[in-house]
C-alpha cells in the first residue's frame, strides 16, 4: 500500500485525468473528519478514474475498517470506481498496486457482509449489495446496483414486474 504523504502521490492521476494527491482528504477521513465530497469528486469524475484512484482504495478500506459505522458514502465510491475499471477507456490498476487492490475488495467484501447483518439505510444496503456483487466478480449486477437511485429502482420493479399493481 502506498503510504499516505508518500511523493508518489503527487504523481498520480485523478478523475479528471490531471495528478490530484488524496492523501490530505484520506488523512482526514481518518480523523474523523468529512472529506467524502472531495474523495467523490476528485477520484470519479463523468466516469472517469485515474491511478490515484486506484491508490485510494486500500486506504479507504483500512479507514473504513476502523470506523464504527460505514455508509453508503465507503461502499458507493469504491463500487464506482471498481464499476468504471472495467472501461475499456480507464487505465489499468498499476502492477504495483494489483495485490494491494485486490485485498482491499477482498476486506471490503468482509465488512459489507458484516454489516449487511445490521444495516436499515435503503441506500446503504443497496451499496453494500453492489460491492459485494463486485467483489464475487459481478461486475454487470454492481454496475447496476450501484448505478440505479431509489426513483429508478422503483421504475425498474414497476415496469419489469408491475410492482404497483401485483405486490403490497
Amino acid at each position: 500500500m502506498l503510504p499516505l504523504f508518500d511523493p508518489k502521490w503527487a504523481t498520480l492521476l485523478g478523475g479528471y485525468r490531471v495528478p490530484y494527491d488524496p492523501s490530505g482528504a484520506l488523512s482526514r477521513l481518518e480523523q474523523g473528519e468529512d472529506a467524502w465530497d472531495e474523495l467523490w469528486s476528485e477520484l470519479h469524475h463523468q466516469g472517469d478514474i485515474g491511478e490515484a484512484s486506484y491508490a485510494a482504495v486500500p486506504h479507504l478500506v483500512r479507514i473504513a475498517a476502523q470506523a464504527h459505522q460505514r455508509d453508503w458514502n465507503f461502499y458507493g465510491l469504491v463500487s464506482t470506481m471498481e464499476v468504471e475499471r472495467h472501461k475499456s477507456s480507464s487505465p489499468p490498476v498499476p502492477n504495483w498496486l494489483v495485490d494491494d487492490y485486490d485485498d482491499a475488495l477482498q476486506d471490503m467484501q468482509r465488512l459489507a457482509l458484516r454489516d449487511l447483518a445490521s444495516q436499515e439505510d435503503a441506500s446503504t444496503v443497496q451499496a453494500i449489495l453492489a460491492s459485494l456483487a463486485l467483489c464475487k466478480g459481478q461486475v454487470k449486477l454492481g454496475a447496476l446496483l450501484s448505478s440505479l437511485d431509489l426513483s429508478e429502482l422503483d421504475e425498474l420493479v414497476n415496469e419489469r414486474l408491475a410492482w404497483d399493481e401485483l405486490y403490497e
